[in-house]
């Protein structure tokens, strides 16, 4: 059937109506005159795939990785790349007003940086077929079968450039101890050197690693060095020991942030440098406030804020994030931020008068959001401006509706690029009392 797209949705799937009936469309954009036929009919909606693009759009591009359109890393390479920023503002806004029926004073100007290589960390998983023979690759879309890669141009050129020889050892590995149950590769960017993690269900003997290392400088030219991960127990180096730890910089902040296999780190750190100064010109940190990061990791805005001079306290829910980053704020001289662990999804009016008053809070959650946190703010509890970095405009909304019945103004928003080609929308937002 003959249908026009009319928009994109959150999943980045095309849009359209027929006879009354929602349809989600893959690898189509607003507008595109196309044949489709369909795959999946429900009651209310139904999804479809294309047979035929009758008229294209003017943002379609021919997608550059070779395995697009089966790999489930990537939805949005046959768009072009300020094209797609437009949608993910699109959908942005619709979230913002269908949930939490909102909408901010002020539309920031969109943040984007690097169109390829930009994603500094990753983790491929590992299967083994009949003969076999391993493969490396991502999750297929909707299935839990990894597709085999042998590049991809989301990742820096040399980690690329280096997956055919990753999984040329991998393979030898498997050759040599064959009863090890190899799971798993994770590969974490430093500023000095690159860290391969291999995930197995028993401990690799290290002698294996010997001419792996030796290979992956060879091809791209960059020190790596070898973590392994095993059972339940966490990712440990196996080899160069004495290499320069794994780290990220924020130079606006003379700030060094060291991080071991397995931290959360945010994937695309260029980025993450526009988004940390976004956040701090929107907070605003004084010498003379009290102010307090929700969801803090390992310092990423904690510490950029401490460089105000203000008094700072990070909380986060895992006791070994908050020891990471009082080292961080350590190492970087900074004496005037505390540190507390605690349940973050479990927040009670009770916790937030634990607290203590703070003029100022910035909120980073995951995916989930931080409803218990908003929930919880009350008089003479709440701070007079709240800073708010999203990666989920659903439960963006929802919250963000919360804080707005709470008396805050929703004083501006707008998106952040740091996954091009996929559906993931961050935002960041500032509330005033």
């Amino acid at each position: 059937m003959k249908t026009i797209i009319q928009s994109i949705d959150y999943e980045a799937r095309g849009v359209t109506r027929i006879d009354g009936k929602t349809i989600f469309v893959n690898n189509v954009l607003p507008q595109e005159v196309v044949q489709i036929h369909i795959t999946q009919d429900k009651k209310t909606y139904a999804q479809a795939d294309v047979n035929q693009i009758l008229l294209p759009s003017q943002y379609r591009r021919q997608p550059r990785c070779l395995h697009y359109g089966e790999c489930g890393g990537c939805v949005l390479q046959h768009a072009e790349f300020t094209a797609q920023v437009a949608y993910k503002q699109r959908v942005f806004e619709e979230q913002l007003q269908r949930i939490g029926k909102v909408f901010p004073e002020q539309i920031l100007p969109p943040i984007y940086g690097a169109e390829w290589g930009y994603r500094s960390r990753t983790r491929l998983g590992i299967f083994i077929d009949k003969q076999d023979v391993v493969h490396i690759g991502y999750q297929a879309k909707r299935s839990r079968r990894i597709v085999s890669i042998s590049q991809c141009p989301v990742l820096p050129d040399h980690i690329s450039g280096s997956l055919k020889t990753i999984r040329a050892n991998l393979q030898q590995l498997h050759q040599i101890a064959p009863k090890i149950q190899l799971k798993g590769v994770e590969i974490s960017v430093g500023e000095q050197i690159t860290a391969l993690n291999i995930i197995s269900n028993k401990r690799l003997p290290e002698k294996l690693f010997e001419s792996f290392l030796g290979s992956l400088k060879e091809i791209s030219g960059i020190n790596w060095q070898i973590w392994q991960q095993f059972g339940d127990f966490p990712a440990q180096v196996v080899s160069p020991k004495n290499a320069p730890e794994l780290n990220y910089t924020l130079p606006e902040f003379q700030l060094n942030m060291p991080f071991r296999v397995g931290d959360f780190t945010q994937i695309n750190l260029p980025m993450n440098e526009a988004m940390v100064s976004r956040a701090m010109r929107l907070l605003q940190p004084q010498a003379y406030e009290k102010i307090v990061d929700l969801f803090c990791g390992l310092g990423n805005f904690t510490l950029p804020i401490a460089r105000s001079s203000a008094m700072v306290l990070g909380v986060e829910g895992a006791d070994f994030l908050t020891e990471r980053a009082a080292n961080n704020a350590r190492e970087n001289g900074l004496h005037n931020v505390q540190f507390r662990t605690a349940n973050l999804f479990d927040v009670t009016e009770q916790f937030i008068e634990s607290l203590g008053y703070f003029d100022k809070m910035l909120l980073d959650p995951p995916r989930a959001g931080a409803y218990a946190v908003v929930q919880a703010l009350h008089r003479p509890y709440l701070p007079k401006r709240i800073v708010y970095v999203s990666c989920n405009p659903a439960t963006f909304a929802r919250d963000a509706a919360v804080l707005v019945g709470k008396g805050y103004r929703f004083r501006a928003s707008g998106v952040m690029n740091l996954f091009p080609h996929t559906a993931h929308v961050e935002a960041i937002s500032v509330f005033d009392l």
